[in-house]
């Protein structure tokens, strides 16, 4: 059997599949494209778990396009706080200004004015308009690059643009009327029976009748990816600064990583003790006393940084840096994770 004719089958028994094995999510308790698109993005790099929460605040405050268009950019940064990848959030405010200006406010209802939006790729754009207006918009990303390397028992890596054109090509082409609920069914048959770093389900599997990777016994080496670049580390020594109850901020550049967000003073390179306090000293600021150093690191996509984080106290606070309050970072400052792993090791 050709690979047309396994994925002609797919419609037929992932719909009832999906109706019944379908996960609870927020986000699937209506079809309105700002939401879907809200939790599109934020599903990016992030579990769906972790998610959930964030989904219902930011909707809350931002429920909806006109008010993310007006968003303050700390406002957006603190509701996405955790979540990482910050350049998604600083996006869907870039879009939202497109939508209010070219659109009315209304989100645009075909797949060529989705996808030219900010932020927004094929995956995305398949998905918004495939679950909003049932358009025959495949949404290919990891989770059904990997059903379909499995069903069609192929060893080509699922990470080179050729395949995921192919996959794209196949599925657009069986794709049946209600073609949100069958999006929707490859996500989730791509997120559970047939999920990521884990042996497949197959016995529960609702398409192993006609899966070529379940005949063959192949179904545990798929799919095949390209071998990873490896990764770059970065030693930097973190100044988590104190004067009179208040903590010294600096905002990062307005380009690159984590452009924007609010971080702790920092250098290049592993400070001794002595270096640190001369450098606060470069950053005419009164060392008082060492309180403690802590040790951690964050792991980026293509770089991890090993952090050194120096706790210390100052005589006076200056203007080079913003100072606040526990309660003002608590409530008010988007501090990235990896520099929140140091705010949260004070005792507040």
């Amino acid at each position: 059997m050709g690979t047309s004719e396994l994925f002609k089958q797919m419609p037929a028994v992932l719909l009832p599949w999906y109706q019944q094995n379908k996960r609870d999510l927020p986000w699937r308790k209506d079809r309105q494209p700002y939401h879907i698109w809200v939790s599109e993005i934020m599903l990016q790099q992030t579990r769906v778990e972790a998610v959930k929460g964030y989904y219902q605040r930011f909707l809350e405050t931002l429920p909806t396009i006109d008010a993310l268009a007006a968003a303050d950019d700390d406002l957006l940064h603190k509701l996405w706080e955790g979540l990482g990848y910050y350049s998604r959030v600083r996006n869907l405010k870039k879009a939202a200004k497109v939508i209010v200006e070219d659109f009315g406010g209304k989100f645009p209802g075909t797949y060529e004015d989705v996808l030219k939006l900010p932020g927004i790729g094929e995956y995305t754009a398949g998905a918004i308009c495939s679950i909003a207006y049932d358009l025959p918009t495949p949404a290919v990303d990891g989770n059904v690059l990997r059903v379909v390397a499995r069903l069609w028992d192929d060893d080509t890596p699922v990470d080179l643009p050729e395949f995921k054109k192919s996959v794209r090509e196949a599925l657009a082409s069986i794709y049946p009327e209600n073609a949100g609920d069958f999006t929707q069914a490859l996500m989730e048959l791509g997120a559970t029976v047939c999920g990521p770093n884990k042996k497949p389900d197959c016995e529960n599997c609702p398409c192993k009748d006609f899966c070529l990777g379940y005949f063959r016994g192949n179904s545990e080496k798929l799919p095949v990816r390209l071998p990873k670049r490896g990764r770059r580390e970065q030693d930097m020594t973190v100044f988590i600064l104190s004067c009179d109850g208040q903590y010294a901020l600096e905002k990062r550049p307005d380009s690159g990583l984590l452009a924007g967000l609010w971080q702790f003073p920092n250098c290049d390179g592993h400070l001794k003790t002595q270096q640190a306090l001369l450098k606060v000293e470069e950053l005419f600021l009164k060392p008082k006393e060492i309180l403690r150093v802590v040790e951690r690191k964050h792991i980026f996509t293509h770089i991890q940084w090993n952090m050194c984080g120096v706790y210390m106290d100052v005589a006076e606070k200056n203007d080079a840096f913003s100072w606040f309050t526990v309660e003002q970072i608590d409530r008010e400052v988007a501090l990235p994770t990896a520099f929140r792993q140091f705010w949260e090791e004070i005792d507040k």
